[in-house]
């Protein structure tokens, strides 16, 4: 199925969409709301070129403006507190902590980390999922084209290695069973929604 036909007009132009397991048929059927958000969010975006020119400090201007909007519709940052019970003595398991949740939805944003937070980021979905506390888990990256037709021509392309978050690193981890039972969204900005000069 064309992932395309749940997201509003153009959103091929601007974002790379992989779901597996249902997510999307899940997100829009079960969770509305944070759908709704999601589209608003990911359709007002771009990809301004002094977002990706000028360093962010702790957390990328991407990831900044992306999380920061989520949480005006009520996302949070948030970790699980969760435990496991072996021979009646409890043993806790905390999670690490996801940028945005809401509800039954959880949202991670992997602009330029190194490729083991997708590790982390998938491992907190299965176990997650497998605990009953989400639904859907979404990831929001940087498509791998991004490196030739932006960042190479901004002289930024040593800034955006290779061995950093982007989507071809970010599939062969699902595809190797990474989620778990976890639906899974993944959600891949690329160069339609690039503004030179802004």
């Amino acid at each position: 199925m064309d992932p395309y036909r749940y997201f509003p007009k153009n959103f091929s132009q601007k974002y790379t969409i992989h779901e597996w397991r249902h997510a999307l048929a899940i997100l829009k059927g079960e969770f509305k709301p944070q759908y709704d958000d999601l589209c608003d969010v990911l359709t007002t975006f771009e990809l301004r070129q002094s977002s990706i020119t000028t360093g962010g400090g702790g957390k990328s201007r991407v990831s900044g403006y992306l999380d920061g909007q989520l949480y005006k519709k009520g996302w949070s940052e948030k970790s699980f507190d969760t435990s496991k019970i072996i021979d009646g003595v409890q043993h806790a398991t905390p999670t690490h902590k996801i940028d945005c949740v809401k509800g039954r939805v959880a949202l991670d944003i992997e602009w330029n980390n190194k490729t083991e937070f997708y590790d982390r980021d998938l491992n907190n979905f299965r176990l997650l999922h497998a605990l009953d506390a989400i639904s859907v888990g979404i990831i929001v990256t940087r498509d791998s084209e991004l490196q030739e037709t932006v960042f190479k021509p901004l002289g930024i392309g040593q800034k955006y290695g290779s061995s950093t978050t982007h989507l071809n690193k970010l599939i062969p981890k699902i595809e190797g069973g990474g989620a778990g039972g976890c639906p899974l969204l993944v959600i891949a900005v690329k160069s339609g929604a690039y503004v030179a000069g802004k």
